[in-house]
């Protein structure tokens, strides 16, 4: 089974995709009940600690650049052997940490570890499957997916509360052993050798750069990304807010969490379902705008303090709901024309999209954002550059 062109969508292959794309949601989601605790425990402060996830953001950014020609050269399978490897050393030393300044640092190499399953999950999507069928493989990918924001911060908070934060990165060690091992037995390489490209660092910064300058890829991967760095605030800033702001537990915040990413996994699969009779710009274009409208309810309520927690809840929602057409369709339609080097186009793309994180987190720090002002403006204001930048979206090259 390793020519691409026999790879079928099977429950073990979307599983195994699905699993490699997870491993940022579980790095991230399954500490944040935690992120009180260790605040406490490693004698910081928030602003300071939110850096862990502005670190992490960054790392899954630049290592995308670095995997996606690798995968292009040697495989699909060879990096995420070496990239798996350290994100379960990473992990382990997570849990030893006694510092935040150790763990900003270690965290940085985790998601540099981690990154490796997204691009490259990406790209064994665009070798195998045209443009229709890859359309319901990430839908499928996004079920597995969904489930880690769903359960992570769950599994987070019993872990807390049973153990203590350290049991939650020895928890995502083991997690980086199975995804390991289950990939060396039953993942096929899907790079064919006619598509395979040297390792030139000239040549990879000029396919980098033409990338760049192509209108289509650039437009998809920059509206995307801004769209998803609201969620990325919401990610950094929603523990404090929703734990310390508005008093939830770390179980109750955890159940948030988790049907908020609900609606995320439920939008993706009616996107499975209505890309063929809608097209996935239309898909698109349509979704923004209703996040740019749950983005300024957000912002009044917010400001205001209407209604209170309960409030925001339908929202927050429906903006978190509508990333499920806005990420499969800007992806494949970002993806589409790169069969030839479809790691580095997957690499690129999703260092554009995890650098807007690091830059909302950043952002989140930097205004003390520890109440649902700080954090309803941020996302607001992410919703709407996206829309804006929407309109000028063509599916052409």
């Amino acid at each position: 089974m390793t020519d691409a062109s026999r790879l079928q969508r099977t429950p073990l292959l979307v599983f195994l995709l699905g699993s490699l794309t997870a491993f940022a949601p579980m790095s991230i989601d399954m500490y944040l009940p935690a992120l009180p605790s260790l605040q406490r425990d490693l004698a910081t402060d928030a602003a300071r600690l939110q850096l862990t996830l502005a670190s992490f953001f960054a790392a899954f950014a630049l290592g995308q650049l670095f995997y996606g020609p690798l995968a292009d050269r040697y495989g699909r399978k060879p990096p995420l052997y070496a990239s798996l490897g350290l994100f379960i050393a990473a992990s382990i030393g997570c849990a030893l940490a006694t510092s935040v300044d150790a763990l900003i640092v270690l965290r940085f190499l985790q998601a540099f570890g981690a990154c490796a399953g997204v691009v490259i999950a990406r790209a064994i999507v665009r070798d195998s499957f045209d443009t229709a069928e890859a359309a319901r493989m990430y839908a499928a990918m996004m079920l597995v997916m969904g489930i880690a924001p769903m359960v992570a911060p769950l599994l987070g908070a019993q872990l807390l509360h049973l153990f203590d934060w350290h049991a939650i990165f020895v928890v995502l060690a083991l997690y980086g052993v199975i995804t390991l091992t289950a990939l060396h037995r039953h993942l096929p390489e899907t790079l064919q050798p006619e598509h395979q490209r040297p390792l030139r660092p000239g040549s990879i910064v000029q396919n980098y750069w033409l990338l760049l300058k192509t209108h289509r890829f650039r437009g998809f991967a920059l509206t995307s990304s801004i769209s998803m760095a609201g969620l990325y605030a919401f990610i950094a800033a929603s523990s404090f807010v929703f734990i310390d702001h508005f008093g939830l537990s770390a179980d109750q915040y955890g159940w948030l969490f988790g049907a908020n990413a609900f609606w995320l996994i439920l939008a993706t699969q009616l996107n499975g379902r209505l890309v063929r009779r809608w097209g996935p710009l239309r898909l698109l274009q349509r979704s923004l705008m209703m996040q740019a409208g749950a983005g300024l309810v957000l912002l009044v309520l917010g400001w205001t303090g209407a209604g209170g927690f309960t409030a925001l809840l339908p929202a927050l929602f429906l903006f978190t709901g509508c990333l499920g057409f806005v990420l499969p369709n800007a992806t494949i339609l970002a993806m589409a024309p790169y069969a030839s080097h479809a790691g580095t186009a997957s690499a690129l793309y999703g260092t554009i999209g995890s650098l807007s994180g690091a830059i909302a987190a950043g952002i989140v720090s930097a205004l003390q954002g520890t109440d649902a002002k700080t954090l309803c403006t941020v996302m607001a204001a992410c919703a709407l550059l996206a829309c804006l930048r929407s309109r000028f979206l063509r599916d052409v090259a």
